[in-house]
């Protein structure tokens, strides 16, 4: 498949990324690295009490988007029962200093408002919204520098939640999108030649566009596979590596589920990515050269570990993460084979987590929103505390410079950890 691009813009080998800004920040969906991993030199806890107060909370409207962290400032997007908002508060004391409106609100029977999360690159902060509106803003004062229309720039129809098309057209656009040098690449999920879009992130210039499936819930990341660099993206149809110069396809795996509710970001071990899903489990597939190309092989499948809406996360040789059984696994990263299975995880039936890399311990947060500090053990389920620390929610958390910052769909909210041991 041939990828079109509109200007020769020569991308860095280096990650020139928003996961460069200084340490303690959370700039992006799933953190610095995209991994749910908080970087070396981070304070992490050793414990949790049962009691944790809050360095302060602030009321917040709908939307599961998560809230995102870089030098001292924190953007988060909700709504305001009209449009979808984009806020900027201070770290240190939650106070406003700016709210902008950036689309038209969207709501299903899921709820209302953004499920996107932003990301802050320099001093701008891409927003998007569920009806296909991408903006990109000035951090300093929230002014729109550019922005585009993913149904009128690549014809992509948002049909709501009734819609018997894909799963961006059904439950809104929510994937996040990635900055890789000076572009910046969104599942745009056109099936016309946009599955990803690189836009020149400073001008809004479309600079590649390529694939023909639809969007899912999933984000794209960039990793390096069999010795090429390649933006690594879980769409609603399949999973595939794009080229980062101009998004030619290097080679691609169909994956198709019941709704195309691809929900998980692809975890990347050496030259291995695994993704899993409601309905086919967990599969984990090895990049290798094939002649002048790349080919997917599939290294192990566990159609048991079936997971709605987690990603996986991993610590040595081991994935830990939620399965859609409600129960929390370890397992193999080498064969996909369980090692344990905490049943009935959490405090209720809920089948969904987010869990951060802390060390050799996890920081999970539950449906429920309970805060749990797991010890990283492929031998045995160890819990070393647990606090409740908001209402359900569907948010990953931030964490940067020790504090941990959670919201549901009425209060955003920060604790510090840095001090718990």
């Amino acid at each position: 498949m041939q990828a079109r691009f509109a200007a020769p813009i020569l991308f860095s080998v280096a990650l020139m990324t928003a996961t460069q800004l200084v340490a303690g920040d959370w700039p992006q969906w799933h953190g610095p690295t995209r991994d749910c991993r908080l970087p070396e030199g981070e304070a992490t806890p050793t414990s949790l009490p049962t009691e944790l107060s809050a360095v302060w909370k602030i009321p917040v409207g709908g939307g599961f988007s998560s809230p995102v962290v870089a030098g001292g400032k924190l953007v988060y997007l909700d709504e305001d029962g009209q449009q979808e908002m984009a806020h900027l508060v201070e770290t240190a004391t939650g106070k406003k200093i700016w709210n902008v409106p950036f689309a038209d609100r969207y709501e299903d029977e899921w709820g209302a408002g953004p499920r996107s999360t932003p990301l802050i690159d320099g001093d701008r902060v891409y927003v998007q919204s569920c009806n296909g509106e991408l903006r990109c803003l000035g951090l300093a004062d929230g002014r729109v520098m550019w922005g585009s229309s993913f149904d009128k720039d690549f014809g992509v129809k948002f049909l709501g939640s009734k819609a018997n098309s894909g799963t961006a057209t059904r439950r809104g656009n929510n994937g996040s999108c990635l900055v890789d040098g000076a572009g910046v690449i969104v599942p745009v999920g056109s099936t016309e030649g946009a599955t990803l879009v690189c836009f020149d992130k400073l001008t809004g210039k479309v600079v590649w566009k390529s694939g023909n499936d639809e969007a899912a819930y999933s984000a794209p990341i960039v990793a390096t596979l069999a010795g090429v660099q390649q933006i690594v993206y879980l769409s609603g149809d399949s999973l595939a590596g794009y080229l980062r110069a101009n998004g030619k396809i290097l080679w691609r795996v169909p994956l198709k589920t019941d709704a195309k509710r691809h929900a998980c970001s692809p975890v990347i071990v050496g030259d291995t990515i695994t993704v899993n899903s409601h309905t086919f489990g967990t599969i984990c597939f090895r990049i290798v050269r094939d002649g002048d190309g790349l080919k997917a092989e599939r290294a192990w499948e566990n159609h048991d570990l079936k997971t709605n809406l987690a990603t996986a996360v991993v610590v040595g040789d081991y994935f830990y993460n939620q399965g859609g059984n409600r129960d929390y696994v370890s397992f193999e990263a080498k064969t996909g084979t369980i090692k344990w299975a905490q049943p009935g995880f959490g405090q209720g039936k809920k089948d969904y987590s987010s869990t951060i890399v802390a060390g050799r311990n996890l920081l999970v947060l539950t449906e429920e929103g309970t805060l749990l500090l797991l010890k990283a053990d492929p031998g045995q389920y160890s819990e070393l505390g647990r606090a409740q620390v908001c209402g359900n929610t569907w948010s990953f958390p931030a964490y940067a410079n020790g504090k941990l910052y959670v919201r549901d769909g009425r209060q955003l909210a920060c604790y510090n950890l840095a001090g718990v041991n």
